[in-house]
């Protein structure tokens, strides 16, 4: 694989646009599991208080994310479970799917009957990848925001650019000195960096 390609597929990730929902029951036991497309801490908090208001009665509400393109950044929670058979088990659904900017939540309402440990990795495992199962997938670009400023008689130089590379235009200033942000790939930012460099020494 040369570079070029590598860095292609590296500024590629994957996430959720739907809210997907799954279930899963055992021994009396439901575990109902939710998947959610999320891009900060704050909005994983404001989900998980949401749930923990909403199932009030439920025995527990265990959870695992991941954010970021990287996939650096990630939690895995058991919420009184024993220790790694729920939160671990979510997180490894995500990772199995490739997945990252994503949050499941899954709720549990104790049935009476203890699963043991195999039977909650399982209990929590399925019911998160039911959950996946039932959200929409779509691939997504690292992109980088770029900002250019330039002298007004340039603009058909620039748009001949914009035209050129398809960037995204995020913001635009058209005035004595005008502005542009253009948000691209980050396999191509470099690319269209030298060609907008380029127009001002034209």
């Amino acid at each position: 694989m040369s570079n070029e390609e590598s860095s292609m597929m590296s500024d590629e990730y994957q996430t959720i646009s739907s809210t997907g929902e799954g279930y899963y029951t055992e021994k009396r036991s439901k575990f109902l599991a939710f998947a959610h497309h999320v891009e900060s801490l704050e909005a994983i908090k404001a989900l998980l208080d949401g749930y923990r208001k909403k199932y009030y009665d439920a025995r527990h509400v265990c959870y695992a994310y991941v954010l970021g393109p990287e996939r650096k950044d990630f939690r895995a929670n058991d919420d009184g479970e024993p220790s790694s058979t729920a939160g671990k088990p979510i997180l490894g659904q995500i990772n199995s799917a490739e997945l990252t900017d994503v949050l499941i939540v899954v709720v549990r309402y104790y049935g009476g009957v203890n699963l043991g440990t195999s039977g909650l990795i399982v209990a929590y495992r399925e019911a998160a990848a039911d959950a996946i199962a039932h959200s929409q997938i779509e691939k997504r670009q690292v992109e980088e925001v770029i900002s250019y400023t330039f002298a007004y008689p340039q603009m058909n130089d620039v748009m001949r650019v914009v035209k050129d590379m398809s960037p995204r235009i995020v913001s635009q200033t058209y005035d004595n000195t005008c502005e542009i942000q253009l948000a691209i790939r980050q396999s191509e930012a470099e690319q269209l960096r030298q060609r907008l460099a380029k127009l001002s020494f034209e």
